[in-house]
């Protein structure tokens, strides 16, 4: 028999750290019709975790993700200050990242998924009627896995047979699609790939999946994980501080994954060939840029932003881990009291791969 009330972490308002409550008496959530009940085994920590508490989606925010992320920002605009541009819910169960077992459904969904290993689709298109180009984020516009228990939509709870551990698996849904959408909407082959960040969640899992594709994978990080971002499978690792130009040359690479702009953005594009690609689906070094139109034009460059996610981004990647085509590298785990010590640790940036978080057994 499952209790009323479960363990959470409850996010507060847009801020520091202080915005974390650690709760262990918040209402277990029961599922609507098409929805299913998970309990939660892992759930990973993204950099939209801490975007959404700092509120650094605000227009209102001019500096990069680390600037404000232990502390907050005075500048941010609750208005404009999550994914969809509209104003957050407080409190908010954060967690992009849902990792559990099915243990309830809700009218309409069928018993036998019961007990079923799943993750869950982060990038949630039911609840806005499948419309193109809008989404809701969970951990954003709904609750998320920083929680015992979470609720999600039947169609986009995915069954998942593999023999990973649950913060392996848990690594999946927001990493892993952000850079399968990437790839997948630039149409990336055996082509030449520069990826920036490629030490972090999603630019770990940009350097497996665009060696799947049959890229040669150039890897932007800092020296001291050369070795570790080898082994992903990377065919070079260049620091993160040289001129690139310099580097690798102009007109070098045939597309740029990058996760990180701030101020070396423009030589990204002067590293592309004419009529190369340039995708981002991220800014931690900050969100404005320069450009030299000419640069753009006289190239014939295309660039992709890149949010919204087609069906087949996540099908596709349940697909690669049952195949057994890509692993994600789990640098750490906490226990869910300990969210603070770990977002620190995500802020650091000393790790490679993943930090997960585990929320403590369900007690009868």
């Amino acid at each position: 028999m499952r209790p009323d009330t479960m363990h959470a972490v409850l996010l507060t308002g847009h801020g520091g750290m202080e915005k974390l409550d650690y709760r262990t008496d918040v209402l277990i959530p029961q599922p609507k019709p098409g929805e299913l009940l998970i309990q939660i085994a892992a759930a990973g920590i993204n950099n939209t975790d801490i975007n959404t508490r700092i509120g650094w989606y605000s227009k209102a925010v001019n500096e990069g993700t680390e600037t404000g992320g232990a502390i907050g920002f005075d500048s941010v605009d609750d208005d404009d200050a999550s994914w969809s541009g509209t104003p957050l819910a407080f409190p908010r169960i954060q967690g992009a990242d849902v990792c559990g077992h099915v243990v309830a459904v809700g009218d309409g969904v069928s018993d036998t998924r019961i007990g079923e290993r799943v993750l869950v689709r982060n990038m949630l298109r039911t609840y806005v009627d499948f419309r193109p180009y809008e989404c809701w984020t969970i951990g954003s516009e709904c609750d998320g896995g920083f929680a015992q228990f979470a609720v999600a939509p039947a169609i986009e709870t995915h069954a998942v047979a593999c023999n990973w551990t649950d913060a392996e698996l848990a690594s999946v849904p927001c990493a892993y699609s952000t850079a399968e959408n990437m790839l997948h909407r630039a149409n990336v082959g055996a082509e030449r790939v520069l990826v920036t960040g490629a030490s972090g969640g999603v630019g770990s899992a940009a350097v497996q999946l665009a060696k799947r594709r049959g890229a040669e994978v150039t890897a932007l990080s800092s020296a001291s994980k050369t070795a570790e971002v080898m082994a992903l499978g990377a065919d070079r690792v260049i620091d993160r501080s040289v001129d690139l130009v310099a580097e690798l040359g102009a007109g070098s690479m045939d597309v740029v994954i990058d996760l990180v702009a701030g101020d070396q953005w423009s030589s990204f594009l002067d590293v592309l060939r004419r009529g190369g690609r340039y995708v981002t689906a991220g800014a931690i070094a900050g969100p404005l840029a320069q450009i030299d139109v000419r640069t753009l034009y006289l190239k014939d460059l295309t660039l992709f932003g890149c949010t919204f996610q087609e069906d087949e981004v996540f099908t596709n990647l349940i697909r690669y881990i049952e195949a057994g085509e890509i692993r994600p590298v789990v640098a750490r785990t906490y226990p869910l009291r300990d969210i603070a010590l770990a977002q620190a640790d995500f802020l650091a940036k000393e790790h490679t791969g993943k930090l997960v978080l585990i929320p403590p057994p369900v007690t009868t």
